[in-house]
């Protein structure tokens, strides 16, 4: 299952640092998931500094 990033984003970039398939890309206010591309890998919701910022779709 895919990751989406809620509203709780602070937009630090770590989740798009770490993400091995670069699906992570900066949105406005907050980082995108894109969801065809997410391996659901759960490398970004590790280093994501708020909890619970990163989801399962």
């Amino acid at each position: 299952m895919p990751r989406r990033i809620t509203e709780l984003c602070t937009c630090d970039g770590s989740c798009k640092d770490v993400c091995p398939v670069e699906c992570i890309s900066e949105g406005s206010p907050i980082y995108i998931i894109d969801e065809d591309i997410c391996i659901d890998c759960g490398a970004c919701e590790s280093v994501c500094p708020t909890d619970g910022a990163i989801i399962e779709v």
